[in-house]
């Protein structure tokens, strides 16, 4: 994985650019510019075309650029829930979780700690979410993969869910049903990779 000072330096690599300075403002608003092609498996009949996320590894939008590697972007959200809160978001187009190679989501996760350690320093927060908001039913607005990192402290009240009472879970007929059906999906799933 590389020495910790080796991260820190690509990562401040982005934060302070020693390249040419932008022309608009030194704002820390920059265009990211994807590092490679993107791959044929990644294409879904052109709605990257008109992807915020892909319009800013393109280039074409920007962006509070966080870090960068060959697979994944971290910028600042547009719309923060909280000071720091950010996303990561793969390279290549993908519309939702599901659709995203194992291979790319752990990419994705693999930066969490550096990048939440570093975003919860500078923003002084105790703690942070780490959520995914995969379909429109659970909120995905943007529907290109991305991971939020959003920063807490302690009685923020953030969530309203926060203030529900939780109801301990019943081991009952239906629970044993759902688990059931879950394990089933899960067993056709595994047979299906493995036959393919």
């Amino acid at each position: 994985m590389g020495t910790p000072k080796r991260r820190l330096a690509v990562l401040s690599s982005h934060l302070l650019p020693t390249g040419p300075a932008p022309s608009s403002s030194s704002s820390g608003v920059s265009a990211s510019f994807c590092a490679h092609q993107r791959l044929s498996h990644s294409q879904e009949s052109g709605h990257e075309n008109d992807c915020v996320f892909c319009k800013i590894i393109r280039g074409e939008s920007p962006a509070v650029k966080l870090y960068e590697d060959d697979t994944c972007l971290c910028i600042l959200d547009t719309n923060p829930l909280s000071l720091g809160h950010s996303l990561i978001v793969p390279k290549s187009h993908f519309s939702c979780l599901d659709a995203t190679p194992p291979s790319v989501v752990a990419a994705m996760c693999a930066k969490v700690p550096l990048i939440s350690n570093a975003i919860m320093k500078a923003t002084d927060a105790d703690s942070f979410n780490l959520l995914v908001n995969n379909g429109a039913a659970a909120g995905q607005v943007i529907f290109h993969t991305h991971i939020h990192i959003i920063p807490r402290k302690a009685r923020d009240c953030l969530w309203t869910s926060e203030s529900l009472r939780r109801r301990p879970l019943k081991i009952d007929q239906e629970t044993s049903q759902l688990a059931d059906q879950v394990r089933e999906k899960l067993s056709n799933i595994c047979e299906c990779r493995s036959k393919g």
